[in-house]
């Protein structure tokens, strides 16, 4: 074993597969695969569950993954001493929802770059619960997610707290008017999505059980449908007030209980975080 060996093995981990593992680390699938082979008898434990759809850590991974990352926290702590510096390096990948990487990514890319230029940063956008099985399962070094959430194995960290408003087209005057239509429509992410269950929620409280949905994947969309008068939605007030100011769209205000939306920065516990991951929490926490 050596540590070229463990950054396969992490790179098959992070992942999730031995093809990308090989193309992130200049290599052939082969070579992957035999390594991570090596590695399971050195240790003399499965370090990886393999199906077809997809490859995980087992719990002996996990345990070596914990100290994996240690050894190339210290090696990195060993350059940087040698080398008498303070830089940043490294590879940090960062998921979040998709009103995070359409609207704030660029920004906390840029912000970070700025400080840390040798660090390549990665976001990914999925649902809330996939990303937060990505972290636990180590494809993500972090996420921004929304609270609350009871993971004993995730460090969290408080970002922000946000007002969630319905928005809906201009011939809307009161939020009483959307609650007269008899056949309502909603303009929603897929499930899964916190925007999407708050919305239904807020129909629900209201008497609305029946309704139409229309499931789109990007913001502009989601303005775009309502702003022509398609159906409502729900949204952050922050990011309509400063990014669609100027659409034809009326925002209404939501009960307290569904209107507050926290936002917050989750990894791992139990695995070290590294330089570039301690730089980023500093950044946001």
């Amino acid at each position: 074993m050596n540590t070229h060996d463990l950054k396969l093995f992490e790179a098959v981990a992070q992942h999730g597969s031995f093809t990308k593992a090989a193309e992130e680390t200049f290599t052939v699938q082969s070579n992957v695969t035999a390594r991570i082979k090596s590695l399971e008898e050195e240790f003399g434990a499965q370090l990886f569950n393999r199906s077809s759809r997809k490859v995980d850590l087992t719990p002996e991974g996990e345990t070596l993954m914990k100290y994996s990352r240690q050894i190339s926290n210290l090696i990195e702590e060993a350059k940087k001493r040698i080398e008498k510096t303070d830089e940043v390096t490294g590879k940090l990948r960062i998921g979040c929802i998709e009103t995070t990487m359409a609207l704030k990514a660029p920004g906390i890319m840029k912000n970070f770059a700025e400080v840390h230029p040798k660090v390549q940063l990665e976001f990914t956008s999925a649902m809330r619960n996939t990303l937060i099985q990505d972290v636990l399962n180590l494809k993500l070094d972090a996420a921004f997610i929304s609270a609350p959430i009871d993971t004993p194995d995730l460090q969290q960290h408080l970002i922000k707290e946000e007002q969630l408003v319905i928005i809906a087209g201009h011939q809307f005057k009161k939020a009483a008017d959307i609650l007269k239509q008899d056949l309502q429509r909603i303009i929603v992410f897929d499930q899964g999505c916190v925007f999407r269950s708050r919305l239904e929620s807020w129909l629900l409280a209201h008497g609305t059980v029946q309704y139409q949905s229309t499931v789109l994947n990007s913001i502009e969309g989601v303005i775009n449908f309502v702003e022509a008068g398609l159906g409502i939605s729900i949204l952050p007030a922050e990011v309509v007030e400063h990014f669609y100011s100027n659409r034809k769209i009326n925002l209404f205000p939501v009960n307290k209980e569904l209107s507050k939306l926290t936002t917050l920065l989750v990894y791992r516990k139990d695995v070290p975080p590294t330089a570039a991951l301690k730089a980023f929490v500093q950044m946001h926490g």
